[in-house]
C-alpha cells in the first residue's frame, strides 16, 4: 500500500487497552520511546492487532503541538 504520509515509524505493539468505542494502542519505537494511538475498536479488530505485532505508525497532521 502506498500512502502520501512521510512520517512512517516502525515499531512493536506493547499494549492494547479496549474501550467502549475507541481503544488505545501503545507502540514501542526505536530508542524505547512509546507512541500511543486512539483508534476505533472496529479498526483494531479489522487489522487483527495484537501485542507483539510489528506495525508502522503513520503520522499525518497539519499541526503538531508541543506544550511545556
Amino acid at each position: 500500500m502506498k500512502i502520501s504520509a512521510r512520517n512512517q515509524i516502525p515499531g512493536t505493539i506493547t499494549a492494547i487497552t479496549p474501550g467502549a468505542v475507541n481503544g488505545s494502542v501503545k507502540v514501542e519505537i526505536a530508542g524505547g520511546s512509546v507512541l500511543t494511538s486512539s483508534i476505533t475498536e472496529e479498526a483494531i479488530a479489522d487489522l487483527g492487532l495484537a501485542v507483539g505485532d510489528t506495525v508502522t505508525v503513520i503520522v499525518k497532521a497539519s499541526d503538531v503541538l508541543i506544550g511545556k
